[in-house]
């Protein structure tokens, strides 16, 4: 494999600059090779002799190359039915308070971001199906969103492989997949389409305003990635993005007891979450 080429201190910092700004992700010294290899892999697909002829073509935004450097810079390790404590959490305690002010058929409206290559909103999807027995009661919406359109294409086609379903049993693959091959099996139609997909940058209100407000909000080990600015920012636009008495979950390695006051924090038997309260924001 040939190495990265070397890059200066000054563009190592002026790309760290620009991906930090566009994205909330932090990269210092330690992630140098990491980030010089990938920079590499796409000065080769866009033909830059160097990296100020990259960083030029990459600042004109030709054929969408921002967001081709998002994709090669982001993480989507996952599988399903992952931390698996909050989706027990999510249908014993979470959905019982959220209902209590709701009437049949109104709508409960759950968003998981980033979702990756949408592990975790199908993931919601079965859970629910299996284990709520309210689930058709209730008008369910559930929103996958990520900053990487990779993914969300590979979402939408709900094709995984043996390690994505390592955690469920035979029987829930045979109930909601269909096998293509020994390899790969693909979610069933149905709930393909009972998913919706969407790019998000989480620390641009421009682009989680819209997506509307929700009862529940998963979002984990995302934050860590982020510095004390971006995960303040960050945290103040999926407050906006939850109802009233609405909950955030978090990746077990994250508090947002850390990052904002805006939050209370809910302890139940099998985990801990955020709500918004009740009140108006001050």
């Amino acid at each position: 494999m040939t190495d990265p080429p070397e890059i200066t201190e000054e563009e190592f910092r002026r790309l760290a600059d620009f991906l930090y700004r566009r994205t909330g992700m932090v990269f210092t010294e330690t992630k140098r090779y990491y980030v010089e290899r990938r920079i590499s892999e796409r000065m080769v697909a866009t033909s830059s002799e160097s990296f100020s002829v990259y960083f030029a073509y990459l600042r004109s935004e030709v054929r969408n190359e921002v967001a081709q450097l998002i994709n090669a810079f982001t993480v989507n390790e996952t599988y399903f039915y992952r931390e698996d404590y909050q989706l027990d959490c999510l249908s014993t305690d979470l959905l019982r308070e959220r209902v209590a002010t709701k009437r049949p058929r109104d709508p409960i409206r759950i968003w998981s971001v980033p979702c990756s290559t949408g592990e975790e909103p199908y993931s919601i999807a079965i859970w629910l199906l299996e284990n709520w027995k309210d689930v058709d009661t209730y008008d369910i919406e559930i929103v996958g969103s990520d900053i990487d359109t990779r993914v969300l294409e590979a979402a939408a086609e709900g094709i995984f492989g043996k390690r994505a379903l390592m955690r469920l049993s035979p029987e829930l693959v045979a109930r909601y997949f269909h096998s293509l091959d020994d390899e790969r099996w693909q979610i069933l139609d149905d709930l393909r389409q009972s998913v919706r997909f969407s790019r998000v940058n989480l620390i641009e209100n421009r682009e989680t305003r819209p997506q509307g407000r929700f009862d529940v909000i998963f979002c984990r080990n995302v934050l860590i990635y982020f510095d004390d600015e971006s995960r303040r920012v960050a945290a103040e636009n999926l407050y906006d993005n939850l109802m009233p008495g609405g909950f955030i979950c978090l990746g077990h390695t994250e508090s947002m007891s850390r990052i904002s006051p805006l939050f209370e924090v809910c302890r139940y038997s099998g985990a801990i979450v955020y709500r918004r309260p009740q009140g108006l924001r001050a």
